[in-house]
Parts: C-alpha cells; sequence; structure tokens
C-alpha cells in the first residue's frame, strides 16, 4: 500500500447508507454518517486532493445546456469546468458532491422507461451508495492512478456488501458506467460529472472483464491508465472478494 498522511474522512449524507459497507476495511456506516480511515481503506492512497465543481451550480448552468454542432456536450463540460473547478482536499465534500451527482443520475423516475425490468429501486440504491464511494479514487493527467479503493472494483465491491451473485454485480457495474446504454443517459452523465471534475471512464470489457472505473479529468493519459491499471487490478480485485460473507457466516 502506499499512502500519505492525512486525517480520518467523515461526512454525513442526506441518506443512510447500507451497514454491510462495514464488512469493508477502513470504513464505518453509522446510518447517515460514513467514517473513512484512508490507511485501512485504500489499496494505493497517493494524493489528497480533488477537483470539483459545485453540484448547484451544475444543475442550474449546465445540465439543461444542449450541445450544438460547434459544441459537442463534452466541449461544454470541459468549458464548464475549467471556468468553476476548484481544487479541494475536502473529501466530505467530494463525498456529498457525488452523492448529490449519483441521486440524480440514479433516479427512480427513470426505471418506468428504461425497459430495464431487472432493476430495481433498491438497486439504484446499491448504485448511488458505490458510485458515492468511487468518486475518492482518482487519476492524475499522465494517466497515473493515484487513489485506489475498493469501490473501483465495482462487481467485487458491491458483491461484497450487497450479497450480489456475480450475474448481478455485472448487470449493476454495467449500468453504472453503461449510461443506461442509450445516448440521452450518456449525455447526461457527461454533463453531471463536470461536479466530480472530469468524466466518468473505465478501464475494462464488459462483463466477465470488469475492472471498474473513475472520474478522471479531461485529457488524462488513457494509454497510461490502462498500462498502470492492468499491473495491479488482479490481486486488488482478489483482495475485496475475500471481504465477501459465506452462507455459513
Amino acid at each position: 500500500m502506499t499512502t500519505i498522511d492525512t486525517a480520518t474522512i467523515m461526512v454525513e449524507l442526506p441518506d443512510a447508507f447500507d451497514p454491510r459497507w462495514n464488512r469493508l476495511p477502513g470504513i464505518h456506516v453509522d446510518g447517515r454518517r460514513i467514517t473513512i480511515d484512508p490507511a485501512e481503506y485504500f489499496f494505493r492512497f497517493e494524493s489528497s486532493t480533488w477537483l470539483v465543481s459545485d453540484w448547484e451550480l451544475v444543475k442550474a448552468q449546465l445540465l439543461d445546456v444542449d450541445e450544438t454542432a460547434e459544441s459537442a456536450v463534452e466541449q461544454l463540460a470541459l468549458d464548464f469546468i475549467k471556468n468553476h473547478g476548484e481544487s479541494t482536499s475536502d473529501a466530505a465534500r467530494v463525498l456529498a458532491t457525488a452523492y448529490g451527482v449519483y441521486s440524480y443520475l440514479f433516479r427512480k423516475e427513470h426505471l418506468a422507461g428504461l425497459g430495464l425490468p431487472q432493476i430495481t429501486a433498491d438497486h439504484l440504491r446499491m448504485l448511488r451508495e458505490a458510485a458515492t464511494l468511487m468518486a475518492l479514487n482518482k487519476v492524475e493527467l499522465d494517466g497515473h492512478i493515484s487513489n485506489v479503493g475498493p469501490c473501483w472494483f465495482f462487481p467485487a465491491a458491491t458483491s461484497v456488501v450487497f450479497d450480489l451473485d456475480d450475474a448481478t454485480g455485472g448487470m449493476l457495474d454495467e449500468v453504472y458506467h453503461g449510461g443506461w446504454f442509450n445516448e440521452h443517459r450518456r449525455i447526461e452523465s457527461i454533463k453531471a460529472h463536470a461536479a466530480l471534475g472530469g468524466r466518468l471512464v473505465h478501464g475494462c470489457q464488459p462483463v466477465p472483464d470488469q475492472s471498474g472505473g473513475v472520474v478522471a479529468p479531461y485529457g488524462a493519459s488513457m494509454a497510461n491508465f490502462r498500462d498502470d491499471l492492468a499491473e495491479f487490478k488482479a490481486g486488488w480485485i482478489e483482495q475485496v472478494y475475500a471481504h465477501r460473507v459465506t452462507a455459513a457466516e
């Protein structure tokens, strides 16, 4: 593990998280309060700063803006981040921002019209919780992955916490980074992730090669990102799965 000296992270979010998050090392959930010990929680923790934009500002000034032939949605998001992005060392602010983002992206109103009857409101709650914690992961502009927690490996972490089988965990992973499998949701996701300073990228193919993902800054080297991920993913995924609770337990 690579770690830096940092204080315990504590945040109180609008809704209670599943207490089974306590199965993972370094995280304690008590209702709406989440406490994280970075030295125990992260596999790699080299940076305690993140780039964020105010979520209320994103909602007011970006979500309803349409792309044009001259300005694609990615350019809109990049320009917004350039104009409004702030570096913060307040991890609680990152988590609170992320919870706003993912409460919006994984809202219940989507269920009726998505053609995905296997996805339930409870699945959306799982997605909101795991994706919120994922926001503490970080990739640098040179593509180096500086922060890696268990929620990098989305299917593994959700299987441990929510007792999901591999098929269901894989399904949630695809919904998480698949933009609900359509362009409208992808555009919505790009705009919303401006609040977390970048775009959602992932280092995996569809099931079964699942390597999770991160919100990466625009311009980050994806070649270096891929190579860095390939070096560590197998061993750390195995460590996450080791916390699975068996029926006997």
